[in-house]
């Protein structure tokens, strides 16, 4: 495992077969973290642990665990004790059963930690159980003991390495009630259908191009402090004003995000598409034209007599229509087609 320090060190419990392990953690915090200062000085603010009774400051060595009862009785509880607890995984990780992973809501994950085997000896069962989770396309629910509480974990294969997520009990997920929305929402589909359009032009990620861009910009500040310059001016936030037409903003939203991976082209049917209140309005437009249509056939039905008793001049006329169509170059014809 190179420089990683094991935090813990014991078992893995498959049956009757058990497996020498070494418990690392999986993870690592960037985070800058900060000192709290006296703002008149800069001097440190320290918190010193002093006994109560005796009024003066102790080493570390001198601090114990103690539990404080309903009555304010504090019960002193050591290392020894909890050692000593009855409980087979105090030592071992203990599996109780195979499930597929979909069975595990993503709200009980906790901390992750990879398990490593411990000795030349444990490389053979270590590897028997990896590979059975990789046929089995399931993941191994365990109770084990870590820092003074028994916990639940889940075992699964990442690359050659098994990890164990540290899941929260069940009633330590509280029920998502009162969280939604408590009124009566409509969705129509043509507003699933750019919610669709906008899903798919931001498409997929490389978790591996994300970064924190807070902490580069807290790290440009406390350079600039520490070489004595001013520390860079913030952009000015973008105005958010009130969505008052979700399909607008919708349609926006798909205008950027294509713009943004040179797909601009792609956006012009969006924006075409008509909205609810648009296809209303057509189909009073179009109900509207309904008596135009009439009174244009009357029209036709009364003109039909004289055009009957004028042909000899319709003919004439249609011949020269002919004639002037010939002298028109074809191509104005088209360009009028591509603009209709």
């Amino acid at each position: 495992m190179g420089r990683v320090r094991s935090i813990w060190n014991g078992a893995i419990s498959f049956g009757l077969v058990s497996i020498p392990i070494k418990l690392v953690n999986a993870t690592e915090s960037h985070s800058i973290s900060f000192r709290q200062i006296h703002t008149e000085d800069g001097g440190r603010i320290r918190y010193r642990k002093v006994c109560e009774l005796e009024d003066r400051e102790v080493t570390q060595s001198e601090i114990g665990k103690g539990y404080e009862d309903a009555d304010g009785t504090i019960i002193p509880i050591t290392d020894e004790d909890l050692a000593q607890l009855p409980l087979p995984t105090a030592k071992t990780i203990e599996i109780v059963a195979f499930v597929p992973a979909e069975r595990i809501d993503p709200l009980q994950m906790d901390a992750a930690y990879y398990l490593a085997a411990s000795g030349a000896p444990a490389a053979k069962p270590y590897t028997l159980l990896r590979e059975a989770l990789k046929r089995s396309n399931k993941v191994a629910i365990a109770k084990f003991a870590l820092r003074g509480r028994e916990r639940l974990g889940m075992l699964r294969v990442v690359d050659d390495v098994i990890v164990m997520h540290g899941l929260l009990w069940p009633d330590e997920v509280r029920a998502p009630e009162g969280v939604a929305p408590d009124t009566d929402v409509t969705v129509r589909d043509k507003e699933l259908d750019l919610a669709d359009a906008l899903m798919d032009t931001l498409g997929e990620v490389d978790l591996a191009d994300l970064h924190d861009e807070y902490r580069e910009a807290v790290e440009e500040v406390i350079a600039a402090k520490a070489a004595g310059e001013a520390p860079p001016e913030a952009p000015e936030p973008a105005r958010s004003g009130k969505v008052l037409d979700l399909m607008a903003a919708l349609e926006k939203s798909v205008r950027a995000a294509q713009e943004s991976r040179g797909e601009g082209a792609e956006v012009r049917p969006l924006t075409s598409r008509p909205a609810p209140k648009q296809t209303d309005a057509k189909k009073s437009t179009s109900t509207a034209k309904k008596p135009a249509k009439k009174t244009a056939t009357k029209k036709t039905t009364t003109k039909s007599t004289t055009a009957q008793t004028s042909k000899k001049t319709a003919s004439t006329k249609s011949t020269a229509t002919k004639t002037t169509a010939k002298k028109t170059p074809a191509k104005k014809t088209t360009s009028r087609k591509r603009s209709a």
